[in-house]
């Protein structure tokens, strides 16, 4: 959540942190804003989008060497301009409301969880605030301490700290200066190719283009930036040189294309990613979870924890948390391994009974998100030290963090309804339940070779479905005069339901639940009319029979029923029953095919209604925030 770019230069970079921000406001765009330090401190602000923005910084005349910039996803303080980062400091007797800036601005992601002392405190002093905002918090914090230098001034502010953080601090006094810290929440160290500029971002893609060489600040780390040098000091204020790496953030990732939306772009992505997620997959799974050699064995870590543990525990938020769910029918039934799937900001706090013969599995796309970072270090702290992440972001805290890691390749992900990462975080699962099957002895070489080659297929199948879009469009008509919509799966489709209804709700905003579809008659039905959409996901297995018997309780009750239907279900078109047919039933693997035309249906809804698809209000992608 939220956007930090930062840069000093020799050059006018106020484009640059610009350009920045516009490839990262799928994380925030409640407002944003830029500073720069050129013959004291100028900024421009706006609750617009940073198109806006560039505008302002036009007609204005911003121009500077040193800035920072911000897209901010509102926490304290709702959106409006003067809750805008980046923000200015106001020390005794300065008037908040004039134009005249303070001597240090500075931009937050983050909570600061004791800011209400802080304030008192500072305003005890005599500092003046203009926001509603924690952050304005830090920034007097520091103009408190400044004494000549930022960087000690950051440093012994950062310490009266508690919460989660990633800053960014410009002087006016130091104008070739940038100072950033961070606890909790992502900040990165770009160093400059031509040696006389450094960037600071939350995201690596932020910097695409600028420069290919990363520095991944550590937890509690605080970095100092001026033109051709930066140093770093630890949480304990002890210089350390962290790993330069080379990493390639594709611009092009940000492009559309011939698409309309970045929603549209990555669910007709899908069949690439999961090509690509499934690269150099062969019959021995296990040693995908671990490119590390141990006694000289490639995988050997992961055979060895996988033959050790006797139960999953999966640990993840919103849609991570429902392919967590699909998992858990997979471990189950097929490697027979007892499984729990916890929302991660509910797991940490509740007294809980710890296994230490668990393998604790967390899943994120981005892999820093807090929720989920704090229950794993819950759990580890309970003595379960057996890890691994299904994770999208190979550079993460999420993967620095776990023992053992697999790595999907869904690219970059812009819009903010989460597609083709739930499909390849899918797949990475279901390899994963090979990979215990087979430690455990539990799976026939029959079987292991059967999966491997339907999994191997998917990228095919997964185009097939994508060609059902044009009859997606015309149940999309209908849905975008409704409010209300419920969905209904069973077994192992129940939580691709829960998906489906989370995909609407999020783009269209129409009020959308999910049921295992046998729950109905124990209180939605009561919902049922003739305007209220029941979507079912219907493939071909054990639980059909049960499923046609709930479908009829809705007809009974005039529910207009809108089912995903595999071919030889015998479920047909009718009055109040509307049928798309499946190109193919694909078992186990069946959720990753049945997800497509849920995401399409959202998508096309959510067009038909007028709202913005990419950026849907109140939400923001890579939650870093608690």
């Amino acid at each position: 959540m939220c956007g930090i770019v930062g840069a000093v230069s020799g050059r006018n970079i106020v484009p640059v942190l610009v350009q920045g921000l516009q490839r990262l406001e799928y994380r925030g765009y409640d407002s944003c804003g830029v500073a720069v330090n050129a013959h004291g401190l100028q900024r421009a602000r706006t609750t617009s989008r940073v198109a806006d923005l560039l505008a302002h910084v036009r007609d204005d005349h911003i121009e500077g060497s040193t800035g920072i910039a911000h897209t901010r996803w509102a926490t304290h303080g709702a959106p409006a301009v003067h809750n805008a980062h980046p923000h200015f400091s106001h020390g005794p007797g300065a008037d908040a409301g004039s134009a005249r800036p303070g001597r240090v601005a500075l931009v937050h992601n983050g909570i600061i969880e004791n800011h209400e002392a802080l304030r008192a405190a500072l305003q005890a002093k005599g500092y003046v605030f203009a926001s509603q905002t924690d952050t304005e918090v830090i920034v007097h914090l520091i103009d408190s301490h400044y004494d000549g230098d930022l960087f000690e001034a950051v440093k012994t502010s950062v310490k009266q700290l508690h919460g989660a953080y990633a800053i960014a601090a410009i002087c006016r006094d130091e104008p070739q200066r940038v100072v950033g810290a961070r606890a909790g929440s992502p900040l990165i160290l770009g160093v400059g190719q031509d040696g006389g500029e450094n960037f600071l971002a939350s995201d690596a893609m932020a910097l695409a283009g600028v420069t290919d060489q990363i520095v991944y600040l550590e937890e509690g780390d605080v970095v100092d930036i001026q033109p051709g040098k930066y140093w770093i000091v630890d949480r304990t204020h002890k210089p350390v040189a962290r790993t330069v790496r080379t990493v390639h953030a594709h611009s092009g990732a940000a492009e559309l294309g011939p698409y309309r939306h970045y929603m549209q772009k990555e669910i007709f992505e899908q069949p690439r990613a999961i090509a690509d997620t499934l690269e150099g997959v062969a019959g021995i799974v296990p040693e995908l979870f671990d490119g590390a050699a141990v006694d000289g064995v490639p995988g050997a870590a992961a055979w060895r924890v996988f033959k050790e543990i006797d139960r999953v525990l999966i640990l993840a938020c919103g849609t991570s948390y429902y392919s967590g769910c699909t998992a858990k029918y997979w471990l189950e039934g097929i490697a027979k391994i007892p499984t729990q799937v916890e929302i991660a900001s509910e797991y940490r706090y509740r007294d809980s009974v710890p296994d230490p013969k668990t393998l604790v599995v967390t899943i994120s796309q981005s892999g820093e998100t807090a929720d989920t970072l704090a229950a794993l270090r819950h759990a580890r702290s309970l003595g379960m030290e057996q890890t691994l992440t299904i994770c999208n972001v190979a550079t993460s805290a999420m993967v620095r963090e776990c023992k053992l890691a697999y790595i999907t390749r869904a690219g970059v992900e812009i819009g903010v309804a989460s597609t083709k990462a739930f499909t390849t975080q899918l797949a990475g699962l279901f390899l994963l339940t090979l990979a215990l099957a087979q430690a455990k002895d539990r799976l026939g070489e029959a079987d292991e070779a059967r999966y491997i080659k339907e999994m191997r297929h998917l990228p095919v199948a997964l185009q097939s479905v994508l060609a059902l879009e044009p009859q997606i469009i015309s149940w999309s008509e209908d849905f975008a005069r409704k409010e209300n919509a419920l969905f209904l799966g069973r077994g192992l489709h129940y939580p691709i339901a829960l998906e489906g209804a989370l995909k609407l709700k999020e783009v269209t905003y129409i009020h959308a639940e999910a049921y295992a579809a046998g729950e109905l008659k124990h209180g939605p039905l009561a919902l049922v009319t003739s305007e209220m959409p029941v979507v079912t996901v219907a493939p071909n297995d054990a639980l059909l029979e049960k499923l046609k018997s709930n479908l009829q309780e809705v007809r009974a009750r005039g529910g207009v029923l809108y089912v995903l239907a595999d071919g030889d279900t015998r479920i047909e078109n009718s009055e109040g029953v509307h049928v798309i047919r499946m190109p193919e039933h694909y078992g186990a693997l069946s959720p990753l095919l049945h997800v497509v035309p849920l995401q399409l249906l959202a998508y096309h809804t959510a067009c038909a209604r007028g709202t913005d698809v990419d950026k849907p209000r109140n939400l923001a992608k890579s939650v870093t925030v608690e």
